[in-house]
């Protein structure tokens, strides 16, 4: 029962990777919306695309993480 519990929330913390593609997306989706409204301003907001696309990974890695370490510890 508790090797079933493991995966039940390994598999849960997954989720946490879906959310992140899924924010990776909406952020590309916003940027390139902006950037055909206003192609002159598209430049000076590159460094904040990527920012925010790193941080959106970043929580998709952390819910990969936790999914590993329910697993295997």
């Amino acid at each position: 029962m508790e090797e079933l519990g493991k995966y039940i929330g390994a598999g849960l913390a997954c989720f946490a990777m879906l959310g992140a593609a899924i924010g990776v997306g909406n952020i590309f989706a916003s940027y390139l919306d902006g950037a055909m409204r206003n192609p002159s301003a598209a430049a000076g907001q590159t460094g904040n695309l990527f920012v925010g696309a790193a941080f959106a990974e970043a929580m998709g890695l952390f819910g990969f993480v936790v999914a590993l370490i329910l697993i295997f510890v």
